[in-house]
């Protein structure tokens, strides 16, 4: 795989990335430095391991798993999201509200968002495909779209006040809706 189409899969990948840490800086007042790094580095790390364990799962169960990676990736999202509009309607006490800088929603996100990079591991263990340089690109790419996302979510966030929830849950749940019909129609 040359260097170039190794980049054109990982901006790719790191489309959806991009969207989330949108969202997650839209939550953000201001640039929060522990956000900025945690974030894109769990991004990162997790689209840059989950080829190499598609890869390992192509090698053990071959395609069974990419009958259901979708419906993972699409419950989290869905979960997530509509949990923060949900929280933006009810301004009770009752609830602790989702917080998209806290270890276990990132650690949920990069879950989701990864489930392509796993998919594309399954990929490369099917055709045999070596992953070591992918893995790498596709990390560093994922990071720093992360970071851009995060910066544009922040400065979005500023101007569109409290109705910032209430976008950033709209835009998990459409990803997550995204990714059914890319998996479901479109195969």
């Amino acid at each position: 795989m040359s260097f170039i189409t190794s980049l054109l899969l990982a901006v790719a990948l790191a489309m959806d990335s991009f969207a989330v840490s949108i969202t997650i800086g839209l939550q953000q007042k201001r640039f929060v430095p522990a956000t900025l790094l945690k974030v894109p580095l769990a991004f990162g790390i997790f689209q840059g391991l989950f080829p190499l364990i598609g890869w390992w799962l192509s090698v053990q169960i071959g395609e069974s798993l990419a009958a259901v990676d979708h419906y993972i990736a699409f419950a989290l999202l869905a979960f997530i999201g509509g949990r923060m509009i949900y929280e933006a309607f009810h301004e009770s006490g009752e609830m602790e509200r989702t917080d998209l800088s806290k270890m276990r929603s990132v650690l949920y996100l990069a879950t989701a968002t990864s489930i392509d990079a796993l998919a594309v591991g399954v990929s490369y263990g099917l055709v045999g495909i070596d992953l070591r340089t992918a893995i790498v690109i596709i990390a560093i790419v994922t990071i720093l779209f992360s970071l851009a996302g995060i910066y544009i979510g922040v400065k979005m966030g500023n101007i569109f006040g409290s109705k910032a929830e209430i976008v950033g849950g709209a835009m998990l749940i459409c990803l997550g809706i995204k990714i059914i019909v890319e998996h479901t129609l479109l195969d």
